[in-house]
């Protein structure tokens, strides 16, 4: 059995709810944490035909990209949609969770998605989002007692670089201090210089644990006032950092004609479709991505080297201004089909997580029947068409 709680951890261990903007509303908005899952539904919007699927199907867990109560609300009576939609879930036994700006720009979210979906090889961030904020703390102590130093650094929250722990470095050198009247060295006399074989112990660890980290460094010091520094570390894009956008090679050039056409192909089909801003037989070979309405990063874009822009929600004034400064084509195309790339990533991330969870859970079919007496959960992406619009008259 595998409750909401578990798969809700999972999701915010690969999502991290401090990733999300401040106007953003994500996490758990119904459920009970308690509740056993046995069915999840994966779509991009929690609109009524959604939940409507996920209610025909009994899915007991509702994962969306968009939230459904992104602005405050005084009530969800069942007198308005939002609050017929809550009614619906909490009737029907269904958890909603959603992962919304928080899921954009991490390794493994929405934009990386998108670019990988296209056919971008290796894609890189466009513009780095602020990391979290690192400090270095080096101290210095006697050889003998430097790995309980070490020990008591890293169990406080030091020491964790990308997927390593207990990350620190340590090199030897020559300690040299007198004691003065008043004090009470464990090494040395007071008055006379004392020289101590020491070692430089150093470790990286999350700004937040400063406090924690150099009190628990100084509970397992054996010195009375030990020596350190505390480094503020330079924020650096690295392989972890999330950000915004994604750029990159393709494997080979096309002309835009035929990249757009491979778009189409690739995408969700949609009354929406493909519109593309651009010479059709210019060559594409690096492409830049942003899911959802990328017309905050049009600057950012016309500074790489991208032959094309792929996006959505662009706005005529951004989008000419763009084409007349930049070498660029642009790329418009549903917001929604963009961002439903990510459900069949997140997916397949839940299936094998479950697959590993422990005895007896595991990734059921992906789209039905559970196999009587398994303790199995079963996952699907909905293809539910839920952009906005119906028909398009060229």
């Amino acid at each position: 059995m595998v409750r909401l709680s578990r798969l809700t951890a999972l999701l915010e261990e690969w999502y991290p709810p401090s990733g999300a903007e401040d106007w953003d509303a994500v996490g758990l908005t119904c459920g009970d944490p308690d509740q056993e899952v046995r069915r999840v539904l994966f779509a991009v919007d929690p609109a009524p035909a959604v939940v409507q699927e996920a209610v025909e199907w009994q899915a007991d867990l509702l994962v969306t990209h968009h939230p459904l109560l992104l602005r405050g609300v005084h009530s969800v009576a069942a007198t308005r949609p939002k609050g017929r939609t809550v009614q619906t879930l909490i009737r029907s036994g269904c958890a909603l969770f959603t992962a919304h700006t928080n899921a954009d720009a991490p390794v493994g979210g929405v934009n990386e998605a998108l670019a990988r979906a296209l056919g971008v090889q290796d894609p890189s961030v466009i513009r780095p989002t602020r990391g979290p904020q690192l400090d270095k703390l080096v101290v210095f102590a006697p050889a003998d007692d430097a790995p309980a130093v070490r020990e008591a650094m890293t169990s406080a929250g030091a020491g964790t670089i990308g997927d390593y722990d207990s990350c620190t470095f340590t090199s030897p050198g020559e300690g040299r201090f007198r004691p003065l009247d008043g004090a009470k060295p464990a090494v040395g006399r007071v008055g006379e210089v004392e020289v101590v074989d020491e070692v430089r112990v150093e470790s990286v660890l999350p700004r937040s644990r400063r406090a924690a980290v150099v009190a628990a460094m100084r509970a397992a010091h054996p010195y009375e006032e030990p020596a350190f520094d505390i480094l503020e570390l330079a924020d650096l894009p690295g392989p972890h950092t999330p950000g915004h956008g994604r750029i990159g090679p393709l494997r080979a050039p096309v002309p835009l004609r035929d990249f757009a056409q491979q778009v189409a192909r690739v995408l969700p089909r949609t009354a929406h479709g493909v519109r593309v801003s651009g010479d059709p037989d210019a060559p594409v070979r690096t492409v830049a991505v942003a899911s959802g309405a990328g017309d905050f990063l049009l600057d950012a874009v016309r500074g790489t080297d991208a032959d094309v822009f792929v996006t959505s929600d662009l706005r005529h004034h951004p989008a000419s201004e763009f084409r007349e400064h930049g070498r660029a084509a642009l790329v418009d195309v549903s917001h929604w089909a963009a961002e439903w790339t990510w459900l069949p990533v997140v997916e397949a991330r839940m299936r094998d997580a479950l697959d590993n969870l422990g005895p007896g859970t595991t990734a059921g079919p992906r789209a039905g029947g559970r196999p009587a007496g398994e303790d199995t959960v079963d996952t699907r992406v909905s293809t539910t068409v839920t952009d906005p619009w119906s028909f398009h008259l060229a």
